[in-house]
């Protein structure tokens, strides 16, 4: 069976992980504009600059910050015909990408840090032109960082304020020395409250609770250090521990972050 092309634009934190977990079951292309993020790299190829990559590519990952997402939008767009995007950045809707690349298939994915050491909580959507199929292919490649879960996509922004921002309110319970299975139990309810029906509560709390013990495990961090990786200034994880570290539930911390995610989220 031929291997599929895969190339990944973006090669920080989310997108090295991944490369590095799928390399050996496609060819996987790179591409980052610092390039000490790319030297020396084993199994996999790395491209002159976006343009090559994404004309050698039948699907491609854009594992950018979304400051950057804009300018590379426009850099690939004359090139995406017939292509399958999968974007990880947050707050970026399908229907805001699909107005720049307009004959691309686009899939949004919302992994979190775990990810990185192959125990995410991936929750996807996908926009008007991808197929079932290229879903399905989606969950797939995921899956190898991970859990995953489709949702649609109006249910992102409270994905994003659930297992995206989750790692950092399981480690603000563990500093407390908070009961944690209570926790896991009130986490779950808190996912009810924002929209999610109990079995999807269920896998976004449960997997975001054991990827982010796996990930303190396996990198060292303490879980002072990995709330600050989490809680990026302004964004909605920040949102989040404010109300905790206020006295407020963990429903409303919840709540609070999904309303920045929703204030961030760039719609049309």
């Amino acid at each position: 069976m031929r291997q599929k092309q895969i190339g990944i634009i973006g090669f920080g934190n989310m997108g090295s992980a991944i490369a590095d977990k799928i390399k050996r079951e496609y060819k996987v292309t790179v591409f980052d504009r610092d390039k000490n993020k790319t030297n020396n790299l084993s199994g996999i190829k790395v491209a002159k600059n976006i343009q090559e990559l994404v004309k050698g590519s039948e699907v491609v990952i854009l594992a950018v910050k979304p400051q950057d997402f804009d300018s590379v939008l426009q850099e690939i767009k004359d090139f995406t015909k017939g292509r399958l995007i999968i974007s990880i950045a947050a707050g970026i809707t399908t229907t805001y990408i699909e107005k720049i690349l307009k004959e691309a298939r686009v899939i949004r994915v919302m992994p979190n840090l775990p990810a990185r050491v192959g125990k995410g909580m991936s929750t996807l959507c996908k926009g008007k032109s991808a197929s079932n199929e290229d879903l399905e292919f989606v969950r797939r490649l995921f899956k190898k960082v991970g859990d995953t879960l489709i949702i649609g996509e109006n249910m992102l922004d409270a994905a994003t304020a659930v297992s995206g921002s989750g790692p950092a309110y399981v480690c603000y319970y563990l500093e407390s020395a908070a009961d944690m299975k209570k926790f896991l139990h009130n986490f779950q309810r808190a996912a009810e409250a924002i929209g999610f029906s109990e079995t999807e509560a269920a896998i976004l709390a449960t997997g975001t609770y054991l990827g982010t013990f796996e990930f303190l495990k396996k990198t060292g961090l303490t879980p002072s250090e990995l709330k600050k990786q989490v809680a990026s200034k302004g964004g909605t994880t920040e949102a989040a521990l404010k109300v905790l570290e206020a006295g407020g539930t963990l429903e409303e911390a919840v709540r609070a972050a999904k309303k920045r995610a929703e204030e961030l989220s760039r719609k049309e």
